[in-house]
């Protein structure tokens, strides 16, 4: 049993926790894995779902229901993420990404996909001994489908339902009283350059700014290696020491407005206070957090970038 949860590195109590229940088969209607995301919540479902939807989970999982449950076509697992409201159609953010759609607002799981999953669960499983439902970013839930899904969790049926959000805050106290939690903790070095081996991002190992910034997060180290690729490296050089004369500073956010893409500057705003703390240029970092506010209001970003870069570089004179 414990080699379904093999590919799971650093999350002792998490496994220990979900294998006990299928051992002495305690498993609960509904599951909250919080913690941090990059810390192996997604990967931890699939490896729980193998063992939920096996007929035995005491023997072999076979490759076949594996590769199944990993190409997303088993008949009694429904997989759940947020969503976009495109066209009429509901697309992903993986989705919108191919497409190339760019939107202000995050995803969300909406009405409609609880509504989706109450008709999943209405009927028995066709292969399984129970069906498993795994809604991600369960914390991107509209407060109609929260509350939707509340009346599905309080008759499940034969089902187990997998929530997957940061922290049990971040959910409807009434959703979370009806979940058994499992914890997720932020990973610690050794564990972080295992997983950052085994997936190929060996050259992340060379960037400490960047397993800084991921603070115990493979998932996050790696989403912040994409970000620092989709800024030129002259660019990040001249944000890290800024320009000493105005015409600089301007120039300077007018290349930041033209060069990044909206998400890309909110990135920057991470990385540059990580670089300005460990410069000791602490007075900067409020104006930092004063532009995330701004750009996340949708102020004119060349605007915010030209008053902030000009704040920041006489905070860091005197």
């Amino acid at each position: 049993m414990l080699s379904s949860f093999a590919p799971l590195i650093g999350q002792t109590q998490a496994v220990e926790l979900l294998s006990r229940a299928v051992l002495l088969d305690r498993i609960a209607p509904a599951y909250l894995f919080a913690g941090t995301p990059g810390t192996g919540r997604g990967l931890a479902a699939r490896c729980f779902a193998e063992l939920l939807l096996a007929r035995d989970p005491r023997e072999e999982i076979s490759p076949t229901l594996r590769q199944r449950i990993q190409q997303g076509n088993h008949p009694d697992l429904l997989w759940v993420e947020p969503t976009y409201l495109h066209q009429g159609k509901l697309i992903s953010a993986a989705e919108a990404a191919e497409l190339g759609i760019k939107r202000r607002t995050p995803p969300e799981i909406r009405i409609g996909q609880i509504r989706e999953v109450s008709r999943f669960l209405s009927r028995p499983p066709l292969e399984a001994p129970r069906s498993v439902v795994v809604l991600e970013q369960a914390d991107s839930m509209t407060e109609a489908a929260a509350n939707s899904l509340l009346k599905t969790l309080e008759e499940p049926g034969a089902a187990t339902l997998i929530l997957i959000a940061p922290s049990p805050d971040s959910l409807l106290p009434t959703l979370v009283s009806r979940c058994q939690r499992i914890p997720f903790q932020r990973l610690d070095q050794f564990a972080m350059v295992q997983i950052l081996r085994q997936t190929g991002q060996t050259e992340l190992l060379e960037h400490p700014e960047i397993l800084a910034l991921a603070q115990g997060s493979p998932g996050e180290a790696i989403t912040h290696w994409h970000y620092l690729q989709n800024v030129p490296p002259e660019l990040l050089h001249q944000l890290v020491q800024l320009p000493t004369s105005l015409r600089g500073i301007l120039d300077l956010a007018r290349q930041v407005d033209q060069t990044l893409e909206s998400d890309t500057q909110l990135w920057l705003l991470d990385y540059l206070q990580h670089c300005y703390w460990q410069q000791g240029q602490s007075a900067r970092l409020p104006l930092l957090e004063n532009a995330r506010r701004y750009l996340r209001q949708y102020v004119q970003p060349r605007l915010v970038w030209e008053v902030s870069l000009l704040q920041i570089s006489q905070a860091g004179s005197t």
